[in-house]
């Protein structure tokens, strides 16, 4: 039984694998695997755990009575042992002391391992992890503050083991973090893994979609792919250990994610899972996560990873310490939050202090000023007292002075002219920021169309490799046919060779006796041995009409003379034609008819029986030319087939070139198109925080000027304040 072939492997569906593995006996070669108990359902057939592209099963090892994982894959993967040769070669080189926790499952990559239908398939053989997913854990265990917490601190020394050793698991997740019975993790699902081989490569999938940032694409493949998820993760696992009831309030029983999901990383305003995160009191899980919602546009290769790797010398007590110590230590002025967090949560910022703070050091102008009020409304009260009631003006008049002069030196203070410069620097400054609800509202629109183009050409992408595969499949199958018609109407021509021959020899001798025949008859001359009642009159008669000997007639034919009432003959000529020669009459016509055939009897009677050998080889050699002749156009539309195959792979390779390269060009657009998003995002985020403290400034500012009221000028004037 040969393995599937073709450009692209069409393979087995989970319930095809589950019907073979009933007969491991049959389905298996490997020595550990052939015999092996599949779990079962309660209806008594393999149990699978399904996923985007394969089916896994559980089967205990009837040799060696170890249990294993089996991944069976129903879809292809580009390259697929070639990946993981190279994640096995790099895992397996990994040093135990080297990790934090024993997270790294074994594995082998098994071509051609199991037999389903007509074909034989890879399977992975993975150790099987007695552990729990990461969210049935937490169903068990979020009420246990420290637990949680120290699990987070050993998810953070998880990653860092993985940035050590440059590698990138590609779908970090509450289903591929498994918990043993210790509380260390156990990493499974290596499909995805970056490791540095495959630098140049693309990515085979895109990971959970409620783990992942909205900037992921196709061609994101590098050390950066796991940053996003492990920034989500452990928001999730420090707000579980700070706040055991989030977990039933935002998450959902059997959901697919923790505490956030796909919708709270594209849409953080709508959301009300992250807004309670955000408004959440303690100061870390608010503080953690802004910055998952500022991460959240920012293409993957500018993301800050969960912690910096150590050195590969570090031992696994010494990582541990550290995560402990990270997760412990407060840095001060940051509100409590841990140390090794300073640098990737941007500090509250305050309002810009702009203008000045009220009136400060008087100077001889306000000295005069202060001197002067009092002057000028001693000189008022006097006019009036000296009747000069009767005009308001002239009574006035002092006040007014002294008015003036209090606004002169006002106005000549430095703290009005800073007050009015700083605000209107401000004002202008505010005035040339790009408005930011447009401009997040604009933002929003340019990633809804590039999100709605990138699904419908990513979609595409697939549909036009599959539809070239499907020509390439139609083409084969009508090459084939025509070879099927072609051969078959040129076998049918060889088997009819024996009958040809046959038929050849037979007519081969019935020329022959039939020549034989004639030539006896051309020797008989009728005028030597004239047949009874022909004399030599007649004879000469007869020559003369062209009947010499027994071969030039071949019989009679009787007429009706109606002119003399009697019957007559005519002889027919061994060309068909009909004669009269005057004498023969009906009787000596029979005469000369009963000689011919007397003679025809004597010869064939005397005639071969048989071809000579010579005669019959020549027959024969003829027909085997034909049987040659159709056995090089059997051969020759063989030739032709494969011609025709040959076309229709180099067309549909070609087209597949095509696409992978107009893919990859449009990937690369695409990439870059994200990055300038996260640019623009973070442009938005920065313009936003600067339009608010610019803003809170100007009121600011504003609440300073009345500050410098005349009021509270002339409050200054007298008790400096």
């Amino acid at each position: 039984m040969g393995s599937a072939t073709g450009p692209q492997r069409q393979f087995p569906s989970g319930a095809d694998y589950a019907e073979a593995l009933q007969h491991t006996q049959l389905c298996f070669q490997h020595p550990e695997l052939k015999d092996a108990r599949p779990e079962l359902t309660k209806l008594g057939l393999p149990r699978a755990i399904s996923g985007a592209f394969a089916s896994v099963f559980s089967l205990t090892s009837a040799s060696s009575g170890r249990r294993y994982a089996i991944k069976c894959f129903t879809r292809h993967v580009p390259d697929q042992e070639r990946r993981y040769q190279a994640i096995s070669s790099r895992l397996a080189r990994l040093d135990p002391a080297e990790l934090s926790q024993p997270w790294n499952l074994g594995f082998e990559y098994l071509p051609d391992a199991i037999s389903v239908g007509r074909g034989r398939y890879p399977v992975l053989k993975m150790e099987w992890a007695e552990a729990v997913t990461l969210s049935s854990w937490l169903d068990d265990n979020h009420a246990d503050r420290f637990a949680v917490d120290r699990l987070a601190d050993r998810f953070e020394a998880l990653t860092r083991d993985l940035a050590a050793h440059e590698i990138a698991h590609g779908d970090l997740q509450h289903g591929n973090l498994l918990v043993a019975s210790d509380g260390t993790l156990r990493l499974v699902d290596y499909d995805g893994m970056y490791v540095p081989a495959l630098a140049g490569m693309g990515g085979t999938e895109r990971g959970h979609r409620n783990y992942q940032s909205p900037l992921r694409g196709n061609d994101d493949f590098g050390l950066a792919l796991d940053r996003f998820s492990a920034w989500v993760i452990f928001l999730s696992l420090k707000a579980i250990a700070s706040d055991p009831a989030l977990w039933n309030r935002l998450h959902e029983p059997s959901g697919e994610f923790l505490l956030l999901t796909e919708e709270d990383f594209k849409n953080p305003s709508g959301s009300t899972r992250l807004q309670t995160l955000l408004s959440h009191p303690d100061r870390m899980v608010s503080g953690l996560a802004d910055h998952v919602r500022s991460l959240a546009f920012q293409p993957l290769d500018v993301l800050p990873p969960l912690a910096p790797a150590v050195p590969k010398q570090q031992t696994a007590a010494t990582t541990t310490s550290a995560a402990s110590a990270r997760g412990t230590a407060a840095t001060p002025g940051t509100g409590g939050l841990p140390g090794w967090m300073t640098g990737h949560i941007s500090p509250q910022a305050e309002p810009l202090v702009t203008a000045p703070d009220g009136f400060h050091t008087r100077t001889p102008l306000d000295v005069a000023s202060a001197v002067f009020w009092p002057l000028m409304l001693v000189a008022a009260a006097l006019m009036v007292v000296a009747g000069f009631s009767a005009s308001l003006i002239g009574s006035c008049a002092p006040v007014l002075a002294a008015v003036a002069l209090t606004a002169f030196a006002r106005s000549r203070r430095p703290e009005r002219t800073q007050s009015r410069a700083s605000l209107a620097k401000l004002t202008n400054e505010l005035a040339q920021l790009d408005d930011p609800v447009k401009a997040a509202e604009k933002l929003r629109k340019d990633r809804a169309k590039f999100d709605a183009a990138e699904a419908k050409r990513t979609a595409a992408y697939p549909r036009a490799r599959d539809k070239l595969t499907a020509q390439y499949h139609a083409e084969l199958k009508k090459a084939e046919k025509r070879k099927v018609r072609k051969q078959h109407d040129i076998d049918k021509k060889i088997d009819g060779l024996s009958e040809e021959l046959r038929k050849a020899l037979s007519k081969a001798l019935t020329d022959k006796q039939s020549a034989y025949v004639r030539d006896q008859l051309g020797r008989r001359l009728i005028a030597q041995s004239p047949p009874h009642g022909i004399g030599p009159k007649l004879a000469a008669r007869l020559a003369a009409a062209g009947i010499r000997t027994a071969a030039d007639f071949t019989g009679y034919r009787p007429v009706q003379n109606t002119h003399y009432n009697s019957t007559g003959a005519v002889l027919v000529l061994s060309s068909g034609r009909a004669i009269d020669v005057h004498g023969i009459g009906e009787a000596k016509a029979i005469a000369l008819d009963a000689w011919r055939k007397n003679l025809v009897a004597s010869a064939e009677a005397r005639q071969p029986t048989a071809l000579s050998a010579s005669e019959r080889q020549s027959i024969e050699q003829g027909i085997a030319r034909r049987e040659a002749q159709l056995t090089a156009q059997r051969k020759a539309v063989e030739s032709e087939t494969d011609a025709l195959r040959a076309k229709a792979q180099k067309q549909m390779e070609d087209g597949q070139e095509r696409l992978t390269r107009e893919n990859t060009l449009a990937s690369v657009q695409a990439r870059q198109q994200r990055q300038e998003f996260g640019r623009r995002t973070v442009a938005l985020q920065q313009n936003s925080a600067l339009h608010g403290t610019l803003s809170a400034s100007i009121e600011a500012a504003k609440l300073r000027q009345r500050g410098l009221s005349f009021a509270c000028y002339l409050r200054f004037l007298y008790i400096s304040r």
